[in-house]
């Protein structure tokens, strides 16, 4: 099912609408269409070993986030997914302070992007919710039009999505780049 878009916006005009909101915020941005999106079934299982510690703990992930042919039907009853990224320098390639300091900058351009497009557009972060402390899963989530599922979640190798978006996946030495996109119809 095709969610609806705003009146304002035309098919061929979301895309330059993603991109003004992004602009002078993310690294590196494209258009690709979503029958290009590579799902993997290694991701999700990645997510069911637990490896970031927030399977069956967090709203926005497995398996609160729907199963992987849930979220593939979803991504794919839109024609195009506007893929963004950030890039941030960090002290060395072990600097895991950095790396979640990074991701909460980034993510805080992806909840901008969820509040201004995400009734009519579905957003994807990067890594799972951090809005509380403790989140309230299984019980109701107590901001449930803040949240947005992490591309992982949705069992999208992000290695093969940069590849399809033609946008860099590792930028340097010392440096973490992260993942977004939002869906919309063409």
């Amino acid at each position: 099912m095709t969610m609806p878009r705003p009146a304002c916006f035309t098919q061929k005009g979301m895309k330059e609408v993603f991109e003004q909101a992004v602009k002078g915020r993310a690294f590196e941005y494209a258009v690709v269409p979503v029958a290009a999106i590579d799902f993997s079934a290694e991701v999700f299982r990645a997510c069911e070993t637990n490896m970031c510690g927030k399977y069956n703990k967090c709203w926005t992930c497995p398996p609160a986030a729907g199963s992987p042919e849930s979220q593939k039907e979803k991504i794919l009853a839109f024609s195009s997914a506007f893929v963004f990224t950030t890039r941030h320098e960090l002290e060395d390639s072990f600097d895991y302070g950095g790396m979640a300091n990074a991701r909460d900058r980034h993510n805080s351009l992806v909840a901008e992007m969820h509040a201004r497009f995400g009734k009519t557009n579905p957003v994807y972060g990067a890594g799972g919710c951090v809005l509380c402390e403790t989140c309230t899963w299984p019980q109701p989530c107590r901001f449930p039009e803040k949240i947005f599922p992490p591309i992982e979640a949705a069992g999208i190798d992000v290695i093969g999505l940069s590849r399809a978006a033609n946008l860099r996946y590792n930028n340097g030495k010392n440096t973490v780049t992260y993942f977004s996109m939002i869906l919309f119809n063409e």
